[in-house]
């Protein structure tokens, strides 16, 4: 699934949480930008560059509120959690989640990374 962000603009985020009325019929390749509520990008050496820097950079210009972007450190996964500043059109870091990734925004969820298999 892609995200339209503009014209020549279609990222495809590693996940997505989207507004339940963006589903139309099933069948659907993309959404717009403003049913996107969360986007995720696991970043591998690949696409390094891309997840950290350029990505970020496009989301934010198309006012996604949250970001999580997930890195491995030692072998275990990291989550890096941000949130849209709307005034400057840039994310700004709300956590850094090595064992236990606890938030409330976009939603709640409690997830034991420790539980993970390795990245």
């Amino acid at each position: 699934m892609s995200i339209i962000l503009g014209t020549r603009q279609r990222p495809e985020p590693d996940l997505m949480v989207i507004k339940a009325e963006a589903v139309r019929d099933g069948d659907e390749t993309f959404y717009e930008a403003r049913d996107v509520v969360l986007v995720v990008e696991v970043v591998c050496p690949a696409s390094e560059v891309r997840d950290r820097h350029r990505k970020p950079q496009l989301y934010a210009q198309a006012a996604i509120q949250h970001l999580w972007r997930i890195e491995k450190n030692a072998g275990k996964p990291v989550v890096y959690v941000y949130e849209l500043d709307l005034a400057s059109k840039t994310y700004a870091i709300t956590g850094i989640h090595r064992d236990f990734l606890k938030v409330s925004v976009p939603f709640e969820i409690a997830l034991d990374l420790t539980e993970l298999d390795q990245l």
